[in-house]
């Protein structure tokens, strides 16, 4: 039997890894996609569990030998999900999770159809988006400027996907996402 794919998008600062770490903790058998990035890796971060570091010119060549399922240039840097990666965990039956942007959402959609479920989660609003990118303290002024701009444009198509979670408590939203996905997984 094919396995099933979870799709998580949500602006940055939205909460979103704070959610998709409580769901990893309570269902270990969702198998997480590691994507690849050509972003520095942050504090606490681990090369291949958070993100494959990989350099621009090798993501470029990835790229060009179509080794992705989706990859998008997102706030200066790319990302991509690994098509090999997927591919045989469906084959294996594999419950995936996913962490992309509407971007790779949209491709995964356009590739997987109804497969992959995609679960959006939106922030209260775009003030208390923008505190939370502050509070973080990991990006510059430019670069939480350039998220906000492109969380207004990401928050115009939340209607768009199989479910919608509103993260103003992150008890509640977690709630309501563990209920998303356990209605997936059935």
């Amino acid at each position: 039997m094919p396995g099933k794919m979870i799709v998580i998008c949500a602006p940055s600062g939205t909460g979103k890894s704070t959610l998709i770490s409580r769901l990893k903790d309570d269902h270990p058998e969702l198998q997480w996609s590691v994507s690849c990035t050509t972003r520095p890796m942050r504090a606490g971060e681990t090369n291949g569990k958070d993100y494959h570091f990989i350099s621009k010119e090798e993501f470029e060549k990835q790229i060009q030998d179509n080794q992705f399922i989706e990859w998008a240039k997102v706030h200066s840097n790319y990302y991509g999900t690994s098509k090999i990666f997927v591919d045989q965990g469906l084959l294996d039956g594999q419950e995936m999770l996913f962490d992309l942007d509407v971007q790779g959402a949209d491709a995964m959609k356009k590739i997987y159809g109804s497969e992959a479920q995609v679960i959006f989660i939106e922030p209260p609003s775009i003030e208390e988006l923008e505190k939370r990118l502050r509070v973080r303290g990991t990006d510059a002024d430019h670069v939480i400027t350039e998220r906000i701009k492109n969380a207004r444009r990401e928050l115009e198509r939340k209607k768009d996907f199989d479910y919608l979670i509103l993260n103003d408590d992150v008890n509640k939203a977690y709630t309501s996402l563990k209920a998303a996905v356990e209605r997936i997984l059935q």
